[in-house]
């Protein structure tokens, strides 16, 4: 199907190409690996205010701030390194973001010890994506109940920027929950996705 022939959710419609490369490649993927589930994790907390779209012109220079996301190297960041980073224009100079990238990153690894993050992120929604099949833009929601508790538990284990509405987006983006307009041509290659790689 050509591109232009491609209905898509609205609220990539007038975004610019690489806003519209990731709602065709990424949004609503299932991820069931640990290192897509860190890098959304520090993505969506450093959007938190911003918009989505800034965060993607900066992907690229959040992958060269922070060692490409490698959780290990970021755990170890000091005060020299959290000067480098707030003197970066390639990323969100927020002091508060960038401590809260490098707490993240610690809490991460040690989730990874235990039973893994990935697999400890999809048992709030049973292991299966949840399909809202919507109908409509208008009836996204910002929160749901399974938002609530991830990010109720995330912030008992210490994790920062968590918030329901940041974990909702993250639990959007990662598949988690196919938010994908029901007409929009990437619902039913989701869904498909959904099903095929559903392991835990």
């Amino acid at each position: 199907m050509p591109q232009e022939a491609r209905v898509r959710c609205p609220w990539c419609v007038s975004g610019n190409d690489l806003y519209i490369h990731y709602h065709d490649t990424e949004w609503g993927v299932p991820a069931y690996d640990d290192q897509t589930q860190f890098e959304f994790l520090i993505l969506e907390g450093a959007q938190a205010g911003l918009s989505w779209s800034t965060i993607l012109n900066k992907r690229e220079g959040y992958r060269e701030a922070f060692a490409n996301f490698d959780a290990e190297k970021i755990a170890k960041y000091g005060k020299r390194d959290v000067e480098r980073l707030l003197n970066n224009q390639s990323i969100v100079r927020n002091k508060l973001k960038v401590a809260a990238t490098i707490t993240n990153a610690q809490k991460f690894l040690e989730m990874q010890e235990g039973e893994g993050f990935a697999k400890y992120m999809w048992s709030f929604v049973g292991g299966r994506p949840i399909d809202h099949a919507l109908k409509t833009h208008k009836s996204v929601p910002v929160t749901t109940k399974e938002s609530d508790a991830l990010s109720k538990d995330l912030k008992k284990r210490g994790f920062k920027f968590v918030g329901s509405t940041i974990i909702y987006a993250h639990m959007q983006a990662t598949g988690m929950i196919n938010d994908h307009r029901t007409d929009c041509f990437r619902y039913r290659a989701c869904v498909k996705l959904g099903k095929a790689v559903f392991k835990f």
